[in-house]
């Protein structure tokens, strides 16, 4: 359980550091470009949107998985598919 933790603490501190790495980099080129500095709120949309995006993805990849381990995608009945031919049949 604590290899576990510590694995998951581990690939969490990195991925974090990945994304404050990529928003400094993005702040730098859109103020290299000319766009100006980024006011407080733009700050607070900008962290907002990017862990929500990430939350998002690793909930819906957390359930994919689930949903293979578990055998979900097996149970699905076809048969109804028009898609799907009789030479598809099991």
């Amino acid at each position: 359980m604590a290899r576990r933790l510590a694995h998951f603490t581990r690939n969490l501190s990195l991925a974090a550091l990945i994304a404050g790495v990529a928003t400094t980099g993005v702040s730098l080129f859109w103020s290299a470009i000319g766009g100006g500095d980024l006011p407080l709120h733009g700050w607070i949309a900008l962290l907002l949107g990017m862990f929500g995006t990430v939350g998002l993805a690793w909930g819906l990849m957390a359930l994919a998985f689930k949903s293979n381990r578990e055998g979900w995608d097996d149970r699905v009945d076809n048969s109804l598919d028009p898609g799907r031919g009789d030479d598809d049949k099991p």
